[in-house]
């Protein structure tokens, strides 16, 4: 059982406080003592995914940073309705000289009676070509010079340390901030620049890639984090390669592969891949054909392309005549059980050598982007590394209603329930799901409790962005941004910094 009170020297900030410490040594009684009615206590909802809503996009600037910031302030107080305390605002692939004006703009920020702007989720320019989704290619690029392209292209302030980073700004004493970049491991020095970012408190998120297992697993051995939009822009699970879906499935009991311990990816094989993929004629100002920005049609085989074109380059090293050895029985090398005598300590032992973690996961749970046994199917595999986002874009309105609206440059949406379809067509263009939703959906599609489902909306996201002793969770100490829900998963309430900002009539 858990109250929140507020700590006079940190003004009004507001924790979750230990009870019987509080109340029952001091012998002191609460102020005012709220009846839930059985209902449910939660965390309140963390999206860390979210490219706008309410008539918002996060990934456009038109120039006036004021506007921008209203902006942003009216997403964070319309989004509570949902249930959500806590969103990073996510920006596409930009122009190269927007990236440090935006991103500076998306520094922590908590508006009054509003949701908690943590910080910034920069998805491109470092993506695969081939799984580019809504992004543009024109600004698709490689990270050349490793690290130091993303200094130029995000700026070095928006890159620093997370301390300097946080105490750069304006932002008060005890401030969350969080950053997230995804980029394709397979790209040209994105590879070398994982292992900074990460020690920099950046969290990297491996997408919108055609990486094999191999180069994904070095990838989360250099420092990514989690995997972006799981099943989306990028390769269908294949039983010989299972690719960036694969992770999920990690084996303790399997050494990782020499051949994925390399650094930097090997110019070769790169391209070896571009010639294997259909060819692009690219202007600056092509039409982008894709509109939800997770979605990607351009057909590609589940036997993924980097797989073959790293066949390809290893064959070319191999002595004329000689024949490579199959990449199944070379990819992984297994871990000497030994007989049933065979004591923990050995196994122990054999184990301190696998230096890769499954990533975190986020998966968008609206039925569209991810077919229900898909979603069942990941959570099966990996419970604990499930995140639900969703990944919405400025047409995300609980209340909007069905028929056509706007988008932008001269495109229109037709609604259909949580479905947007491109105007005049049948093609898919996205969904307007709610995270409150997705939780609800979660519970019908995988057949877990409720709380299950919540903890993949809270402390999953919490724990991914390390930031679980301040938000996802009702622990002693921890910011009393709560959701009060009813046993079904509808928001009765939202709560943040201990004060209703939002309930339902």
């Amino acid at each position: 059982m858990h109250r929140w009170v507020s700590f006079p020297r940190f003004g009004s900030y507001l924790a979750i406080i230990r009870v019987q410490q509080t109340f029952f040594l001091r012998k002191e009684r609460p102020s005012k003592i709220i009846d839930l009615g059985g209902n449910i206590l939660s965390p309140g909802f963390i999206d860390i995914q979210i490219n706008g809503g309410f008539g918002f996009d996060f990934s456009v600037y038109e120039g006036n940073d004021q506007t921008y910031r209203d902006g942003l302030k009216l997403v964070a107080e319309r989004i509570v309705e949902t249930g959500v305390t806590s969103l990073v605002p996510t920006i596409i692939t930009q122009e190269k000289a927007f990236y440090p004006k935006l991103l500076n703009l998306l520094r922590p920020w908590s508006p009054p009676h509003a949701a908690h702007l943590l910080g910034w989720h920069a998805e491109g320019p470092f993506l695969q070509m081939s799984k580019r989704g809504a992004h543009s290619p024109a600004l698709i690029i490689p990270a050349s010079e490793g690290f130091k392209t993303f200094e130029s292209i995000y700026s070095p302030e928006n890159l620093a340390e997370t301390e300097d980073w946080l105490m750069s700004g304006d932002t008060l004493h005890n401030t969350v901030g969080v950053r997230i970049i995804t980029a394709a491991p397979e790209v040209e020095g994105v590879m070398e620049a994982i292992n900074e970012a990460s020690k920099r408190g950046i969290c990297f998120n491996i997408g919108h890639s055609m990486a094999t297992t191999d180069i994904a697993t070095a990838a989360v051995r250099n420092g990514a984090r989690c995997i972006t939009h799981l099943f989306n822009a990028m390769p269908q699970l294949h039983h010989r390669d299972p690719s960036i879906i694969g992770l999920l499935g990690a084996s303790p009991y399997l050494s990782p592969s020499s051949s994925s311990a390399f650094l930097p990816f090997p110019s070769a094989i790169i391209s070896a891949l571009n010639a294997s993929m259909p060819s692009f004629q690219i202007t600056k100002d092509q039409l982008i054909d894709h509109i939800s920005e997770a979605f990607d049609e351009i057909k590609t085989p589940p036997q993924t392309p980097m797989l073959l074109a790293e066949q390809a380059y290893e064959k070319s090293l191999l002595p004329t005549g000689k024949s490579m050895a199959s990449s199944d029985s070379a990819a992984i090398t297994a871990i000497p059980l030994g007989s049933g005598q065979s004591n923990k300590s050995e196994l122990k032992k054999d184990l301190t050598t696998i230096l890769c973690d499954r990533p975190f996961y986020e998966i968008i749970v609206d039925g569209i982007h991810s077919h229900p046994n898909s979603v069942r199917l990941a959570y099966s595999a990996h419970p604990d590394g499930c995140i639900l986002i969703t990944d919405a874009m400025k047409i995300l309105d609980p209340h909007l209603k069905d028929g056509v609206h706007d988008w932008r440059d001269g495109r229109r949406f037709y609604k259909e329930g949580d479905k947007l379809y491109v105007e005049g067509t049948t093609t898919l263009a996205g969904s307007v799901v709610t995270l409150d939703k997705c939780v609800r959906n979660f519970v019908r599609y995988t057949g877990c409790s409720i709380g299950q489902a919540i903890l993949c909306a809270t402390y999953n996201p919490a724990r991914c962005l390390n930031i679980e002793n301040k938000k996802g969770t009702l622990r002693a100490g921890a910011d009393a941004d709560l959701a009060v829900l009813d046993h079904q998963g509808n928001v009765i309430s939202t709560w943040v910094k201990g004060k209703v900002v939002w309930a339902r009539n």
